[in-house]
Formats: C-alpha cells, sequence, structure tokens
C-alpha cells in the first residue's frame, strides 16, 4: 500500500513555531508530528510513502536522511512543489498509480485504522473515500430563521449543530489523478465538487476514533497534553 502525505504548507496559524519549523516536525511528546504519522502507516502495512514537501524542505529532507529510527521496509519518497499547488494540486508530481492509496495532512493525529480505511474503500467502490467525524458547535446567540418576507419564522436560542467533517485523510482511487492539470493549483474540495458535479461517487468513512487537526494553537496545546496519555494507542 502506498501513501501521499502533505507536508508542504507554511502553517501560519501556528506562528511563530513554524518560522521555525515546518508545521509537520512541530514535536508531540518526543518525535515529530510526522514521525508519529509514518510509522502508524508502517505499522498498518504502507511500504512506500510520497512526501509533498514545500516550505523549509530541506529540514524535513535532513531529519529523514539523518534519523535511524525510520521504520524497516518503509520508502520515503518527495516530491517538491516550487510554488503552492494546494491540495490536491500537489498529486500531479507524483507517478501514476496503479491502485487506490492514501493521501492525508502532515497535521493530523489520530487512531483511525487505515488499512481498514483503504478495504473500506475497495469495497464501496467509490472514486474517493473521505474519512469524516462529527463535529458538534455551540452557537453563542440566538440564532433566527425567517422567510421571504423577513417575517420571523422561528427562533432558537444558543443552539448547538451537529457535522459530519472531514478529518484530512482520503483514498483515491488511480483514476482521480487524470483530472489533475500539472504544475495548476487545485484544492481537495474543488475535486470533489467536480466529481459531484459529474455523477460519480464520493464516498464517507464515518469514524469515532480519536482525531485532532494541529491547526491552532490551541490544537497543538491539546495535542502535547494528549500524546503522553494515548502514546500506546497512537504509536503502535
Amino acid at each position: 500500500m502506498k501513501a501521499v502525505i502533505l507536508a508542504g504548507g507554511k502553517g501560519t496559524r501556528l506562528a511563530p513555531y513554524t518560522t521555525v519549523f515546518p508545521k509537520p516536525m512541530l514535536p508531540v511528546g518526543d518525535r515529530p508530528i510526522l514521525d508519529i504519522i509514518i510509522k502508524q502507516l508502517a505499522f498498518y502495512g504502507f511500504k512506500e510513502i510520497f512526501l509533498s514537501v514545500g516550505y523549509m524542505a530541506e529540514l524535513i529532507q535532513a531529519y529523514y536522511q539523518s534519523t535511524n529510527d525510520l521504520p524497516a521496509g518503509i520508502t520515503l519518497s518527495y516530491v517538491k512543489e516550487t510554488q503552492p499547488l494546494g491540495t490536491a494540486g500537489a498529486l500531479s508530481l507524483i507517478p501514476a498509480q496503479d491502485e487506490p492509496f492514501l493521501l492525508m495532512n502532515g497535521d493530523t493525529l489520530t487512531t483511525l485504522d487505515y488499512r481498514q480505511l483503504i478495504e473500506f474503500h475497495k469495497l464501496h467502490e467509490g472514486l474517493i473515500t473521505i474519512a469524516s467525524h462529527k463535529r458538534q458547535v455551540n452557537i453563542d446567540f440566538g440564532v433566527i430563521y425567517v422567510d421571504k418576507s423577513d417575517v420571523l419564522t422561528n427562533y432558537d436560542e444558543k443552539p448547538t449543530l451537529d457535522y459530519l467533517v472531514s478529518m484530512g485523510v482520503y483514498v483515491l482511487d488511480p483514476q482521480v489523478l487524470e483530472y489533475i492539470v500539472p504544475k495548476q493549483r487545485l484544492d481537495f474540495p474543488d475535486i470533489v465538487k467536480t466529481f459531484l458535479a459529474e455523477g460519480k461517487k464520493v464516498q464517507t468513512y464515518i469514524t469515532d476514533e480519536y482525531w485532532l487537526d494541529i491547526g491552532r494553537h490551541e490544537d497543538y496545546e491539546e495535542a502535547t497534553k494528549c500524546f503522553e496519555n494515548m502514546k500506546d494507542q497512537l504509536l503502535k
């Protein structure tokens, strides 16, 4: 099995940390976030991993050239963006594939079983499978509903809204790569919307496994606090 990890973003919301390190190399516990992801993928049977790099790419490459802690049997390859290509455009840089492959963000901390996700994708035969998580959002205001004449139809005081959100982890069929134009920026939601407009199947994989997108300072603080308690679950 093969995986592509998106590790090229600047992580501006995590400044000033990311002025020194690329976001995937920020330490969680005693190791970088990216290191945790690679070890998880190795545990679930992935052998070839492509790292899509850009911002501070040299630091990522230097780390993995010098470390002796890379899991046995893992092959790391790098594809480097000379300009930002977005979360889907970067896939134009990887070689053609002959089987479904994993695509994920390099700042994701989760206990998701990646092998099970791949098998689910194959079973349901969608072009894309999106790992999804249920989230609740508390609204701190009274929400009003009106008709076409702006007449009040309902009033909901400080509701809690339920959403199904993307975990930033996907499985893609090889033919998805045919939709990606080389050297043109393309974000993942854009390609999903294209498929929906064309009536192509996009599957969701809903899970309640632990998941944290480390995109903000409060997320990073939570990750560092939770890692020690969850180390056995996150590092197999």
